[in-house]
């Protein structure tokens, strides 16, 4: 799915920006029955923003927690707690640890509360100390952003480069551990009959565009503000080699530990392992939690979450200001501090959202927005993209774009990924997607049907931004209907010279006659 689908789009992403010096939305002037698919993208990418800080939000929380002597997750006596919690420090063969765990008792009971919500229809009141811990993230957001990449590059030089020397610090740590090596074993040890499953490829898909940050006009916003001939193939090459490697190293730490908890409750590591928030915020704290000077260890860990988290965060929202911006430049143009104002209402727009998030029901909407939002309709931005600029726009011209820019073209790896296998992998994953979809449900909690119809019609709201603005250009477009779909498939700068060429004529005739 990397090399096949993520990265020729991505490559993709950076020339479309670089070329054109255009957002997400208005860079498609050069096909703009198109233009949709840049609002899908800013959609997506704003979407992702509702629920995504919640969780830098979460590690603020723990980051908070963590400034004590002894860990509020270690201990089952806490006001929080359960008759069936059992302390972090019993070696027990019958724990689920994800169950019964004080760490499991601690991010559920007492930070998200959720016993006091029996589901999305009751979700309740926002707990006040999440609520300040995600309006701090929103203020740091803002202050990374509104002054645009002069001050959200300088700010990423920090959080692109810290969480490195914090994962260095905890691998070492993890490999001293009895049981980190049985943990990396099972890490490196696959299970190729998995491949059998669809569900798997559709996982795949949607990690890696997510990972990349494929489809989402991230990459393109910033390649935007890069130089004409910057040579935007070796950031290609050289930002998803990095990507793929802090994956692989990221790996090699959480499985020390997932190794050590196995070993010290005496359970498989496939009981221990979980995905999502279960991985940060129960297994990992819980294993953190036993070792010697666990806060420090625990400061470490949830302050490179947060440093990471930002550093997405600011790509997603920077997609939405800079694509929004550039589109509706003409509006924006006579204010003076336009991009602060702008920033700051998407930022308190998101901000607004996000709260419902921190309710005792809050990680039910969580987990729907997390499925929803930036599942199919990611992939369905990323097919149209490579459809609009393979199939319309044409790909002798886009190499062309790309020969101009960097004084080589693309070879044949690249062209055949764009113009067939690309979009043929993601239309495939697409149909798996939606052929075999299981019921959403969050550990015992399954979700009603009206739930699942809010899902779905978040993903709708981005993607059927494609057919309705394509009807839109295609509509305002002069002429027949002919010449409306041959005016909205073609560059508009070729629109203007052909109006100018008509100009010309006209007033060359009109001076013969009167000659």
């Amino acid at each position: 799915m990397l090399v096949f689908g993520a990265v020729p789009l991505f490559y993709m992403e950076l020339i479309l920006g670089q070329y054109n010096r255009q957002g997400p939305i208005s860079v498609w002037r050069i096909c703009p029955i198109f233009k949709g698919v840049g609002f899908c993208a800013v959609l997506v990418a704003f979407y992702v923003s509702f629920y995504y800080n919640v969780i830098i939000g979460w590690s603020l929380y723990f980051l908070v927690a963590s400034w004590s002597p002894e860990l509020p997750w270690l201990h089952c006596n806490h006001t929080w707690n359960t008759p069936l919690c059992a302390d972090a420090g019993r070696n027990n063969s019958n724990l689920t640890i994800l169950h019964n765990s004080p760490a499991s008792e601690y991010f559920h009971r007492g930070v998200l509360e959720m016993q006091h919500s029996p589901g999305l229809h009751e979700m309740g009141y926002p707990k006040w100390q999440l609520t300040v811990c995600l309006l701090c993230v929103y203020s740091m957001l803002y202050l990374s952003l509104f002054k645009g990449v002069k001050s959200s590059g300088k700010v990423v030089w920090a959080t692109a480069t810290l969480p490195y020397v914090v994962l260095s610090i905890l691998l070492i740590r993890g490999l001293m551990l009895p049981g980190a090596l049985s943990g990396i074993q099972y890490y490196l040890h696959p299970q190729l009959s998995k491949l059998k499953e669809t569900q798997v490829w559709v996982d795949a898909a949607v990690q890696i565009f997510y990972s990349v940050g494929a489809g989402f006009g991230v990459h393109l916003s910033y390649a935007s503000y890069n130089s004409y001939h910057n040579n935007c193939y070796r950031d290609c090459i050289i930002t998803t080699a990095v990507n793929c490697f802090t994956s692989f190293f990221s790996g090699f730490v959480i499985f020390t530990y997932l190794g050590f908890m196995s070993h010290k409750q005496g359970i498989p590591i496939s009981s221990v392992a979980t995905e999502g928030p279960g991985l940060v915020f129960q297994v990992y704290p819980e294993a953190v939690a036993t070792l010697p000077g666990s806060y420090i260890w625990s400061l470490l860990f949830f302050f490179m979450l947060i440093m990471l988290g930002l550093d997405s965060a600011m790509g997603g929202l920077e997609c939405v200001i800079t694509g929004l911006m550039d589109e509706f430049h003409s509006f924006f143009k006579p204010y003076k501090y336009a991009r602060e104002t702008f920033t700051l209402f998407a930022v308190a727009f998101s901000f607004c959202i996000a709260i419902f998030n921190v309710t005792p029901g809050g990680i039910y909407m969580f987990h729907l927005l997390d499925t929803y939002s930036a599942g199919i309709s990611l992939l369905c931005s990323a097919l149209f993209e490579c459809v609009a600029v393979s199939w319309f726009y044409g790909l002798e011209r886009f190499t062309q774009d790309v020969e101009s820019m960097l004084g080589i073209r693309p070879g044949c790896y690249w062209r055949i990924c764009w113009k067939f296998i690309s979009p043929a992998f993601i239309i495939v994953v697409i149909v798996f997607g939606l052929l075999y979809h299981e019921p959403l449900r969050y550990n015992d909690y399954l979700y009603p049907g009206w739930a699942e119809w809010i899902g779905w019609s978040l993903a709708m709201s981005s993607i059927l931004m494609i057919p309705l603005i394509g009807i839109i250009q295609v509509a305002k477009a002069p002429g027949t209907l002919r010449d409306k779909i041959a005016y909205s498939i073609t560059p508009i700068e070729e629109h203007e010279t052909l109006s100018r060429t008509k100009e010309v004529s006209r007033f060359k005739c009109k001076h013969w006659l009167y000659v």
